[in-house]
């Protein structure tokens, strides 16, 4: 096991060896050092505080630690945790988890391991995912209201916190509820030098933005408020801002609304405010001392949040009603009583905050069925404290932990020897310090201290601290726990650090003495009823629900119970909690004062470990048996280990475990029986048993997986088999059909075959060898004569028409696409016959144009349907233009665009094209600039787009060739080139080559340029050309 191997020292030191308080702390040292903080004792956990974060916890160790027992691995918390979480989901036994141990010894990080691990190891699911958020959520929220930096530790739990988790049958958390016990309000209003306020105080200021603290009527620098020690206003590893943004974090969680967290904060800032009314003293006319408020700004802003009048709650601060049955008096306050109610007032409205956070917490994590569950509580309260300076609250703390130490006692020592006893097994008396006396010197109902402190609050008369000090030291003047001068006085010793107004009890954890000032006041906790009305008629809602007795209806001159009574009340009750329940322990330890790393003061801890008593529980473990079980649950439990006991076991339960024990030949003194329990010594022979549970109850599972898998794998084989019969019947039964319909339809061709032959046969004797020939072809003729006739009948009326009806018989089809092909040949001449010259001339010029262009210039389509014009100058209203064309007929006349080849740019000329020439002239005075033999024109070349720009191509020996080529832009380039082209081709009788490209290379007198067409992107410019000059020798053309 790992408990015993690869472990520092001894993991449980019920093994340690030799058994002495020198070798305890030697054990906890040694594993200190080496990291190993945790140490068993038996089932009790000891943590050693390390103050630094180690690689032990989060997800990995929860899962380790899950799948085995207690005593399987290394000594650590979460093997408690899942100890008492498997014992309440298995054996239905609520649990209580008990951290105990010094201010700073680590319990409230303990409290959290322990609730984070069983949130983890619970089952899954939306709604219990939702129960263990808010579970866990309610840490900071309960953190930060609650704790403190105190000078022994950064995060000390300025209060006590019982939670009891539900969960039901199946172990997965329904909800829990949370009682605090005695939050130490006085802090609010004062605390010592090196100590802080309550955290949520800086959280706030250091995390709310401007808007925030503007609302609150509040300022960030913690300096200003006189509540706030603003020495220590940060503490190292301690981040105020992300925690408030946790805190607010986790109140949504948990439900809060915003508008209550907004009420929150706003009751948290008038308790700021109000440590900063400043009073003094102010005399009557008739000479009595009464109290003013000095800044009127203070008391205007606190009142502006509580929705009050400020006179109204200046009144309440510096006056006092006295009310009796038959009358009222009200008196001025002097400057110390106004001061007195003003710091009553903020720490009555804090703590009030915190209860009413606790109840609504509670309301959203209660469980409202009413049936029964299991319960597991975590109790995390303050640690034993003894300061230089030990007042009222020292006072109740350390009643608290000695009421902790009983239970411990009585649960753990002293119930231990008892049970033994009342078993009969055989037991060595082990002496141990029982601390009931000392309980019963602070909490006895007549005799008690805390009962004398409530007799002095209630008696008539001059009373004071003083007289009750008095009171304590005749009451217990022989006690041997309780000392004082005036006890020491009388048996003749002197002790100079008990003072005059001290006592001295001698707790378990040793000497504390306690200063009596203050006490009487701490106890009454009176707030005026003055204030409590005041606030019950503000108009926030909050304050008005923290302070119901205020409501003058609900008035009572009954006395409230005393701040000591109240808290002995929910002691009581938390011991009788903690008794109903089995006890599972942690005794948290601090190894050194100063909260550092790997420091370990063996003094310190020594004494912490007398306190505790866990050399006297060592002692008891060692004496006696480390386990026992009640027979039935214990037979119930291991009966699959023995075939005499399982599957059912008739006889007595104690014949049964005596089956079990002889066959697993255990040796005699490794248990024992009692009358109702087996005791069980070795936590190695428990885990024995329950190793070999586990390996028995594996085979037991994989019967039951084979015998289940037998059946369903018969099952399935019967409903198998079954479908396979029907299947193949019907497979059967269809194959003989088909096979039927084969030899059925085979023997009825055979048949025919047959019948045909014999048939033929027969009239061959009264037909000539000729008659079939001639029957076929006449046949063959009237087929023909009808594929004629009806093709005559629906033959296409137009020539564009090129339906064809489809032949009757496969033998036409040839003969029918022939006749298809004359068909449409005729129809065309036909047509064309009916044409005039003219027209017959205008469908040449279409279709030079198709061939041409066709499928490679995008503009061709859209010239289709226009005719070809020819004059687009109106050439008969200009007479100089006609006499320029004298020389032949114009085959076109229109006006283009002559691209500059120096600069790009475009120039209009009129373009008239004869048989034999092509003319450039001026738009305006129609002047002939340029003249073209068509013997010149070498090629043209068009780009495919739908611009109209194209390059003339002339020949070099041409006198206007010298020049050199021409780039025109025309609105009718396909009419312009097809005539071009049939006009070159009637003179030269050759053809015009046209290329059709984007790039092309024109020659001009200076040398070649080479042309690039660029289609534009922009679809608005139409068919508009724009050219672009690069460099000499390119040009770039943008267009359509």
């Amino acid at each position: 096991m790992s408990l015993l191997e690869g472990s520092v020292e001894v993991g449980d030191m019920v093994l340690l060896e030799p058994l002495n308080e020198k070798s305890l702390l030697k054990n906890l040292e040694k594993r200190f050092q080496n990291k190993e903080i945790y140490t068993y004792i038996g089932n009790v956990v000891i943590s050693v505080n390390p103050y630094q974060q180690l690689p032990i916890f989060g997800p990995e160790f929860i899962e380790k630690y899950k799948e085995y027992n207690f005593y399987e691995l290394k000594p650590h918390i979460y093997a408690l945790a899942n100890q008492a979480y498997q014992s309440l989901k298995d054996h239905d036994r609520d649990q209580c988890v008990i951290i105990s141990g010094e201010s700073g010894s680590g319990k409230t990080e303990a409290s959290k391991l322990v609730m984070s691990y069983v949130a983890a190891v619970c089952e899954k699911g939306e709604q219990v995912n939702s129960v263990k958020e808010q579970l866990l959520q309610s840490n900071p929220v309960l953190e930060a209201f609650g704790n403190a930096k105190t000078i022994r530790n950064n995060n000390s739990s300025r209060f006590g916190k019982y939670m009891d988790i539900e969960f039901d049958f199946k172990g997965s958390p329904l909800g829990g509820v949370i009682t605090n016990y005695l939050l130490e309000k006085s802090r609010v209003v004062k605390h010592i030098k090196g100590e802080r306020n309550f955290h949520i105080f800086y959280q706030l200021l250091a995390g709310a933005d401007a808007q925030l603290l503007k609302a609150l009527r509040l300022e960030q620098d913690g300096s200003s408020y006189s509540y706030l020690n603003f020495e220590v206003s940060r503490v190292d590893g301690m981040d105020d801002a992300a925690n408030f943004r946790a805190v607010q974090n986790a109140m949504n969680i948990i439900g809060f609304s915003t508008e209550e967290i907004q009420k929150i904060l706003e009751v948290i800032a008038i308790v700021l405010k109000l440590g900063n009314v400043e009073l003094g003293d102010e005399f009557q006319a008739n000479g009595v001392a009464g109290s003013t408020i000095h800044d009127g700004k203070v008391i205007k802003e606190i009142s502006d949040l509580m929705g009050l009048q400020a006179e109204m709650l200046e009144r309440a601060l510096c006056s006092r009603t006295m009310e009796t049955n038959k009358e009222k008096v009200v008196t001025n306050l002097n400057k110390i009583q106004a001061c007195y109610a003003r710091d009553a007032l903020a720490k009555n409205i804090y703590s009030r905050l915190f209860n009413w956070i606790v109840n609504r917490i509670n309301e959203n994590i209660k469980v409202n069925d009413s049936t029964k569950k299991k319960v597991m509580g975590v109790l995390d309260i303050y640690g034993f404290e003894i300061l230089e300076n030990n007042s009222f609250e020292q006072f109740v703390i350390n009643y608290c932990n000695e009421k902790l130490q009983q239970v411990f006692i009585e649960m753990t020592l002293k119930e231990e020897q008892e049970e033994y006893k009342k078993e009969g097994i055989p037991w060595d008396n082990i002496e141990y310090f029982d601390n009931r006396i000392i309980c019963n010197l602070i909490e006895h109902n007549q005799q008690g201290i805390l009962a004398m402190l409530d007799e002095e609050c209630l008696r008539p008369g001059m009373v004071s601290d003083s007289t009750f000090l008095a009171k304590l030291n005749q009451m217990f003047s022989k006690h041997n726990y309780y000392e004082s001068r005036v006890t020491q006085n009388a048996q003749h010793q002197h002790d100079p650090s008990l003072g005059l107004s001290c006592f001295r009890i001698l707790h378990y954890a040793g000497k504390v003495t306690y200063n009596v000032n203050g006490f009487m006041d701490k106890n009454n906790d009176l707030l005026f009823r003055d204030l409590s009305q005041a606030l019950w008629s503000s108009k926030h809602s909050l304050l008005r629900a923290l302070f119901p007795e205020g409501d003058p209806k609900h008035a009572s001159l009954k006395r409230p119970p005393t701040a000591g009574t109240q808290f002995k009340n929910s002691i009581a009750t938390l011991m009788k909690n903690l008794y109903s329940k089995n006890p599972n322990y942690i005794r948290c330890i601090k190894p050194n004062e100063h909260q550092q790393q790997s420091v370990f003061s063996s003094e310190l801890v020594g004494n912490q470990a007398r306190y505790l008593g866990l050399l006297e529980n060592v002692r008891v473990r060692r004496a006696g048996y480390a386990y026992r079980q009640v027979y039935k649950s214990f037979l119930e439990r291991y009966r699959m280990l023995s075939q005499a006991t399982w599957p059912q076991w008739r006889g007595q339960d104690r014949e049964g475990i005596e089956k079990i024990l002889g066959e697993l030949s255990l040796g005699s003194g490794e248990f024992a029986f009692g009358r109702t329990k087996i005791f069980i010594r070795s936590p190695k022979t428990l885990f024995y048993l329950e190793e070999k549970r586990r390996i028995r109850i594996h085979q037991l599972a994989i019967l039951i997986q084979k015998m289940y898998r037998g059946w369903r794998c018969r099952t399935n084989y019967q409903l198998m088999r079954k479908s396979q019969i029907l299947i193949s019947a019907w497979f059967r039964g269809n194959t003989q059909k088909k096979l039927y319909g084969r030899i059925k339809a085979s023997t009825l061709l055979i048949q025919a075959f047959v019948r045909g032959w014999k048939t033929r046969k027969e009239y061959r004797k009264y037909f000539r060898s000729g008659a079939a020939l001639q029957l076929a072809n006449f046949i063959y003729r009237r087929m023909a004569q009808k594929f004629l006739l009806d093709l005559s009948k629906n033959l296409p009326s137009k020539v564009i028409n090129y339906k064809w009806p489809p032949p009757p018989y496969k033998t036409f089809t040839l003969v029918n696409q022939e006749l298809k092909i004359i068909f449409h040949h005729w129809k065309c001449k036909k047509y064309r016959d009916q044409l005039s010259p003219q027209k017959k001339e205008a469908l040449k010029e279409k279709l030079c144009a198709s061939e041409l262009f066709k499928d490679k210039k995008a503009s061709y389509p859209q010239s289709v349907p226009m005719p070809f014009r020819g004059d687009y100058v109106m050439l008969r209203e200009k007479p100089k233009l006609q006499q320029t064309a004298a020389n032949g007929p114009v085959l076109m006349a229109e006006t283009v665009n002559k691209v500059n080849r120096a600069n790009g740019k475009m120039v209009p000329r009129i373009l008239l094209l004869t048989k034999s020439h092509m003319i450039l002239a001026d738009t305006k005075g129609s002047k002939v600039k340029t003249v073209i033999g068509l013997e010149n024109v070498s090629g043209v070349s068009v780009s495919s787009f739908k611009n109209g720009l194209f390059g003339l191509h002339l020949t070099e020996i041409s006198s206007v060739g010298t020049k050199g080529d021409f780039l025109l832009v025309s609105e009718h380039v396909i009419e312009l080139l097809t005539k071009l082209y049939q006009a070159t081709l009637d003179k030269m009788k050759k053809q015009l080559p046209i290329t059709v490209t984007e790039e092309f290379t024109m020659k001009f007198k200076e040398g070649k340029m080479s042309v690039r067409v660029i289609q534009s992107q922009n679809s608005n410019e139409g068919n508009q050309v724009s050219c672009k000059k690069k460099g000499s020798d390119k040009l770039e053309v943008f267009a359509q």
